[in-house]
């Protein structure tokens, strides 16, 4: 007769991310550890995009993963579970950049008034718009940093981390065309800063060059 074996549980660098779940909505400590290794740069990444500070995206990774301990029964698979993480993560963000009182920018705004002044301009689904030149990473990164907060979480979520705008939606709970929306100003609004930032130093340039021109020659040498 064959014996019988039962077959071995797998260690936790051996979990789907499907089975990880399951036992980690069960209380399984080492199962919550392995979503967390599988999911925790994007979510750093994420967090760092909006915040721009090292220090405060690894507190608020870590924020976002104790959220996520508390509430991972909740989680009905409805959505993707990256999608569901990481609506829970830009939502911690916003509420930490809200106690900072930076400028907000609701999503459900989705333009300037219009001309008649009567109400908000609607502007849905705009042509994809890239950045054009060469602009390093700093600059394009300070640029984003001043965009406000509606606007740099869809850029952040689209243009970085590459969620499509159905999913961007379920993320910010809101309509696919806001997000449309949303993205398209935060991109006009990233090339004005962009241009701006060139010109600044093509006059800088120009300056430097003009002082230089200027100089006395020293005819005692």
């Amino acid at each position: 007769m064959a014996r019988l074996t039962r077959e071995e549980p797998k260690k936790p660098a051996e979990l789907t991310e499907a089975d990880a779940l399951r036992l980690a909505q069960q209380g399984d400590a080492a199962a919550f550890e392995r979503i967390y290794e599988l999911h925790r740069r994007r979510v750093y990444s994420l967090c760092l995009r909006m915040v721009s500070n090292t220090t405060e995206a690894e507190d608020l990774t870590q924020e976002a993963f104790l959220q996520l301990f508390r509430k991972i029964g909740t989680f009905r698979g409805e959505s993707a579970f990256s999608t569901w993480l990481h609506r829970l993560a830009v939502n911690v963000v916003l509420m930490r950049l809200r106690k900072k009182t930076l400028p907000a920018t609701s999503l459900d705004e989705t333009a300037d008034a219009d001309d008649s002044g009567e109400g908000p301009r609607r502007d849905f689904g705009a042509a994809d718009l890239r950045l054009t030149g060469a602009v390093d990473r700093m600059n394009l990164q300070r640029a984003i940093e001043t965009l406000p907060q509606g606007y740099r979480a869809v850029f952040v979520l689209h243009d970085v981390q590459g969620y499509e705008h159905n999913e961007i939606a379920d993320i910010m709970g809101c309509s696919v065309g806001n997000s449309k929306s949303q993205l398209h100003k935060a991109r006009m609004r990233l090339r004005e800063l962009l241009h701006e930032r060139e010109r600044d130093r093509a006059r800088e340039k120009r300056r430097a060059e003009a002082d230089a021109d200027e100089e006395p020659i020293d005819t005692d040498a």
